[in-house]
């Protein structure tokens, strides 16, 4: 006997028609376009990717219109603070957090040594991050980049160890070598100013960068002090004595030195008789006083980004005689960027 044929219900013809469409719509449509460039002062781009086999966009930027001024909040500037991290100090992490330049005009980039104790700062330095890249959005840092060295460090020295005549050149060309991997890596073509922080100044004005921008120089260097606690007093002294003026002994002593000898500020055995930015503070003075520099040390350095792009960079070698920092700073008075200090605005050294 011949079964009747049985009748569809009218949601299941409707399901299969919403099916039928969906198909024919999915199969005739255009890949999906690749997201458009985000939009930038200086950055434009001629064309976007509308499927995978069409040419990738050419971007124009436009460095130009990149400003670095006295207001780089209000033009919103980007800067790019950059630390070599050989140990992590909390202070130095909690005063980074306290500046109050916008997170989203700051990007971070470190580099840590591949030593032991490396190892131990990165994993304090990523841990430290991932707090705060995982929180709340608006304490969010633009961007954060870490890096390892590609290349031996010299072997780790207690403070008194490392601050030795005898250990300077292969420290200092080393410190070189790591700041121009960390600059190289993270110069971006946003970039408006460089803050040079080092891992181990842990107390800096919350004003820091507007502060030093305020004076619009293409280099400009604090005073770096140093707390510490004699007989029950506490007190300051003076900590980086690589900010200075130079002599007339200092040019002749270069004079008679081979071109792979170099001439290093503070030290008993080489008597420059250089005026160091270290004794020109004035207890009371203006924080904004500025002076005239040949060399500047590193421990809390703005500069703008153009300077570097020009090329300067931290010579990892004798350059007229002068290495790291203090041979950047004469790179860039060659390149016609005039370096400045301020030396009643202090940044303090942790007291090891």
């Amino acid at each position: 006997m011949a079964r009747p044929l049985r009748r569809s219900s009218p949601i299941t013809l409707i399901l299969a028609l919403v099916l039928f469409l969906g198909f024919i719509i999915f199969t005739l449509s255009p890949s999906n376009p690749v997201s458009s460039i985000p939009k930038s002062k200086i950055a434009s781009s001629s064309s976007t990717r509308k499927s995978p086999n069409s040419p990738p966009p050419v971007i124009h930027y436009y460095l130009n219109n990149l400003t670095t001024s006295s207001d780089p909040i209000g033009n919103r500037e980007r800067v790019l603070v950059l630390t070599p991290v050989a140990r992590f100090y909390d202070e130095y992490w909690q005063n980074l957090l306290r500046l109050n330049y916008p997170r989203d005009l700051i990007e971070l980039g470190f580099i840590v040594p591949k030593t032991r104790e490396g190892n131990t700062a990165l994993a304090k330095l990523e841990d430290a991050v991932r707090r705060v890249q995982t929180g709340s959005k608006k304490h969010r840092f633009w961007g954060v980049t870490i890096i390892r060295q590609d290349f031996d460090a010299p072997v780790p020295q207690n403070e008194k160890e490392r601050h030795a005549l005898s250990a300077q050149k292969e420290r200092r060309a080393a410190m070189s070598r790591a700041r121009n991997s960390l600059l190289y890596t993270t110069l971006g073509t946003e970039t408006a100013w460089v803050l040079w922080l080092d891992a181990d100044i842990i107390e800096t004005p919350h004003t820091l960068i507007q502060d030093l921008a305020l004076h619009d120089k293409a280099v400009i260097v604090p005073n770096c002090y140093q707390r510490y606690t004699e007989k029950g007093k506490e007190n300051i002294r003076p900590y980086d004595f690589n900010s200075w003026h130079d002599s007339e002994t200092a040019l002749a002593m270069a004079k008679k030195m081979g071109s792979d000898e170099i001439i290093l500020e503070g030290y008993h055995e080489m008597a420059t008789y250089r005026s160091l930015m270290a004794y020109e503070m004035t207890e009371g003075g203006d924080p904004h006083m500025e002076t005239e520099l040949d060399g500047v040390g590193g421990t809390a350095l703005l500069v703008k980004a153009e300077v570097h792009r020009d090329g300067a960079m931290f010579p990892p070698f004798p350059f007229y005689n002068l290495i790291e920092t203090e041979g950047f700073a004469k790179m860039a008075r060659r390149l016609g960027h005039q370096p400045y200090g301020l030396p009643n605005y202090l940044v303090y050294h942790y007291n090891e």
